[in-house]
């Protein structure tokens, strides 16, 4: 183990697995508070060397807090952290690193126009002014011998598929010499295939003492299936764990939540799907820097009726919901709702009853400083009884966002609060009430559930199984797939912008689904 008294890592890079082993963590009563505010109560976990291991909990549990104070962005107020069972200090994030702790974030941090080599050789601390490239190709060809990935050193960052930047992003922590390795839901842009190969991989890795592995994430099939042993936090507090093995899906979600939770609702109505609703036909649209980003897209949706859209994030869906929501004029093709032509004007989707869920709400369908109650009146402020003869009316207005407010349980102080304090979880209820209520037949969800808790994912689902149940026909863009699977009646898998799958659900193939998500024909 690099010495703590060092400040910074060694000139050469690591020289292979074998060349220092696998970390072990402890934190023990570690608190940490924020005002009047408890993050962290007195959480203690262990991370053994050489183990995978699962840190769950919903949003607000406080995970990313714990894991701020053991990469030293953060330091707790109470309590003490313990790395290879000797009590550290980190004060920092270099103190941290230098103990050999690094973090694989959820989003890429990749220089997208440097190539692989200067991506890891810049992302030493003590880079030179000048550098030997030459010397240092040959110690990075030398460090990738010992590497379970195969990455070209050559390639632009830019010109690698998802899987590919995942794998360069955990080789730069091990080149690093990095071996206690924390990673912020690894696979959430990954093809199924590529989120097993990567764990996989780790997996083996942690299983040869090589690196130790403490992974957040919210795929409990993925915990299931790679970790060894799980640590759970509710109200930042620990709740429970314990040997992976040992706990069931079930007693997981149950400690993340509270309550035991019944399985999730796979059924399906066994009632046709009616008339269709929805349809596209050739669409084509620019992406903001002009290049193809929706290329000859066919689709339809009928009454009754869930399609879903999977894809990795960045094939065309953005854009082909713009198109929908009237945010991004279409270069061609054609859509009509109800056979009748369609340009996503208000006033169309008034008259046809259609609903946008967005992704990210509190950013694309959402005035953060403006209420509650104007915001859940959105659709109706220029109609009785919230409007007379012109002009606005706040009683009515208020009176239907209280109603609205206990009909989806959105916790909220009340109606005049400004709609950014509140939770995710709670912006999607109230922008939920909003373009559920009414007479709703074409319903457009884009990644609905993205950043929410357990709990708030399952009311989602609900809303939207309730809703197909009632005749409206439901379009699902989703970047899980594991969602489409629940949720779809139909599946259609985008890549660089056309459909290159399509199945039913019960028919679903998740290989060939994989096999779509990454371009294979």
């Amino acid at each position: 183990m690099t010495n703590p008294a060092s400040a910074a890592p060694a000139q050469s890079p690591v020289a292979g697995p074998g060349a220092q082993r696998a970390s072990s963590l402890e934190v023990i009563g570690v608190s940490k508070h924020f005002g009047d505010f408890t993050a962290l109560d007195g959480v203690s976990m262990r991370v053994p060397a050489g183990s995978f291991h699962a840190l769950l909990g919903e949003n607000g549990a406080g995970k990313s807090t714990l894991v701020k104070c053991i990469v030293g962005y953060q330091q707790p107020d109470a309590g003490n952290i313990l790395v290879d069972d000797r009590e550290r200090q980190l004060r920092n994030p270099r103190e941290a690193s230098a103990l050999g702790v690094g973090m694989v974030y959820q989003h890429f941090t990749l220089v997208p126009h440097m190539t692989v080599a200067e991506n890891l050789v810049m992302s030493r601390m003590n880079t030179p002014q000048f550098i030997n490239w030459r010397r240092a190709t040959e110690e990075l060809h030398a460090f990738m011998e010992t590497m379970p990935f195969r990455i070209p050193l050559d390639s632009p960052a830019a010109s690698l598929a998802a899987g590919e930047k995942q794998k360069v992003e955990i080789l730069r922590q091990l080149y690093l010499e990095r071996r206690f390795l924390i990673l912020d839901e690894p696979t959430s842009v990954l093809t199924p295939e590529e989120a097993d190969e990567v764990l996989g991989l780790l997996r083996e890795m942690t299983r040869r003492g090589d690196v130790t592995v403490l992974m957040i994430t919210h795929k409990l099939r993925e915990v299931k299936a790679f970790t060894e042993s799980v640590s759970v936090l509710r109200g930042g507090a620990y709740v429970g764990g314990g040997a992976t093995a040992e706990l069931e899906t079930e007693d997981l979600a149950e400690l993340m939540v509270g309550e035991r939770q019944p399985p999730a609702r796979v059924q399906r109505d066994d009632r046709a799907p009616g008339a269709t609703v929805l349809e596209i036909d050739a669409m084509r649209c620019r992406d903001d820097e002009g290049v193809p980003a929706v290329r000859d897209v066919s689709l339809s949706v009928r009454s009754g009726e869930i399609v879903g859209i999977v894809g990795v994030s960045g094939n065309g869906q953005k854009e082909l919901v713009e198109v929908l929501a009237g945010q991004r004029e279409p270069e061609g093709g054609r859509m009509t709702v109800n056979g009748a032509s369609y340009s996503a004007r208000r006033t169309q989707m008034v008259q046809h009853g259609i609903a946008i869920l967005p992704e990210e709400p509190l950013r694309n369908s959402c005035v953060g400083s403006m209420s509650v109650a104007d915001n859940m009146a959105f659709r109706t402020f220029d109609r009785p009884p919230q409007s007379f003869l012109g002009w606005l009316r706040s009683r009515p207005r208020r009176s239907f966002a209280r109603e609205l407010i206990q009909r989806f349980s959105v916790s909220t102080p009340g109606p005049d609060t400004p709609i950014a304090r509140l939770s995710g979880g709670n912006v999607q209820r109230a922008v939920l009430a909003r373009e559920l209520t009414g007479d709703v037949r074409l319903l457009i969800a884009a990644n609905p559930v993205f950043g929410l808790d357990f709990k708030a994912v399952e009311e989602v689902h609900d809303r939207l199984r309730d809703a197909r149940a009632g005749g409206t026909a439901v379009l699902l863009i989703s970047e899980d797939l594991d969602e489409v699977l629940q949720l779809a009646d139909r599946i259609l898998v985008m890549f660089e912008g056309s459909i290159g799958h399509e199945t039913d659900s019960e028919h679903a193939d998740m290989t060939r689904i994989g096999q779509a998500m990454a371009g294979q024909r």
